[in-house]
């Protein structure tokens, strides 16, 4: 009994002692909260997780699955993936078990590697009915896991006003996720495809922790939109980035990298977590692979586009898995 007491002891001194970089993201952060608009960790420490975002599942779904997780995360160095479910054209609306065993399929993955996921519902339109109704089966299944983050409304319309659509959704598809699970952070759409943010801290959402969304691509949206954020974060709101493109705000012409900088600059000083657009190979700028790469990962520089190798080289520099010289290397 005493030997067994004493190895016991032993295994947890080493546990307790590994290195950070040792530790997957769950096991270094778990349970996150909102606390005097920020998004801190189980130590109550601000926390900046970074990843990428798969692209809509009714398109891209084949990268929906735990090898091209488990390449994020070892070789990418992400601490957080997007399910973006995808709900019309031809989404989840219409197909709802074979998109819902696509977010699962990630879910769990991202479970197993000791990664965060957010839970996305990738909607322009308002569904409260249907969201409402996924989530519940979202919350009942994982709401026990310090893993998952619930993002609603991925992107509400400029016409959303924040009054009288945007806020009435949040105010229904919340309370029946909190109904569930009363702790896992929730992060929440805002008006003119999530950039709104001032006017949502304004009239904030009446839920312990929760975030709002700030959507932005390089390529146009600029200073004028880090003034939003500004002006949200000064209202006491916590923010997080769950969506940024490199690219214009189509997906596609130029990949400004100069822009890139200075939003990672600011998400890094203001620790706003941040997730890239996106794990795809459609033929376009904002695409991180290339048409044809592998479903499984393993994906070589001759994989990557120019977006994908500017964003995972940033990636791995911030774990020192990757030289400070290598950021900008087209």
């Amino acid at each position: 009994m005493a030997r067994a007491v004493i190895l016991a002891l032993v295994l947890w001194a080493v546990a307790a002692a590994a290195p950070a970089w040792a530790q997957t993201p769950v096991e270094r952060h778990g349970q996150l909260a909102v606390r005097d608009g920020r998004i801190v960790d189980q130590h109550g420490r601000p926390v900046v997780l970074r990843g990428m975002s798969l692209f809509w599942s009714q398109w891209q779904g084949r990268y929906y699955n735990a090898e091209a997780v488990r390449w994020l995360r070892d070789d990418w160095k992400v601490d957080v993936v997007r399910v973006a479910v995808g709900v019309e054209p031809d989404g989840y609306l219409r197909h709802p078990g074979r998109e819902m065993r696509k977010a699962e399929a990630v879910i769990d993955a991202a479970i197993e590697a000791g990664l965060y996921v957010i839970v996305d519902w990738h909607a322009h339109q308002p569904e409260p009915e249907a969201a409402a109704a996924f989530f519940e089966r979202i919350a009942r299944r994982y709401g026990d896991r310090p893993n998952v983050i619930y993002e609603p409304w991925n992107e509400p319309l400029r016409e959303h006003g924040w009054t009288g659509v945007v806020r009435p959704y949040h105010l229904a598809v919340v309370a029946r996720i909190r109904a569930i699970d009363p702790d896992n952070l929730v992060v929440a759409g805002t008006p003119t495809w999530s950039q709104d943010v001032d006017v949502a801290a304004a009239d904030p959402l009446p839920f312990t922790n929760l975030a709002y969304t700030l959507h932005f691509y390089a390529g146009t949206h600029r200073q004028e939109l880090r003034d939003k954020a500004e002006a949200a974060l000064a209202r006491g709101a916590a923010l997080m980035v769950t969506e940024w493109g490199t690219s214009e705000a189509t997906g596609d012409g130029v990949l400004d990298e100069a822009e890139t900088q200075a939003w990672w600059d600011f998400l890094e000083t203001r620790q706003i977590s941040y997730l890239n657009w996106s794990v795809a190979d459609k033929p376009e700028t904002a695409s991180a692979l290339k048409p044809g790469a592998a479903a499984t990962g393993g994906w070589t520089d001759e994989d990557l586009t120019a977006s994908g190798r500017l964003v995972r080289a940033h990636l791995r520099r911030l774990t020192g898995a990757e030289p400070d010289s290598l950021i900008s290397q087209p």
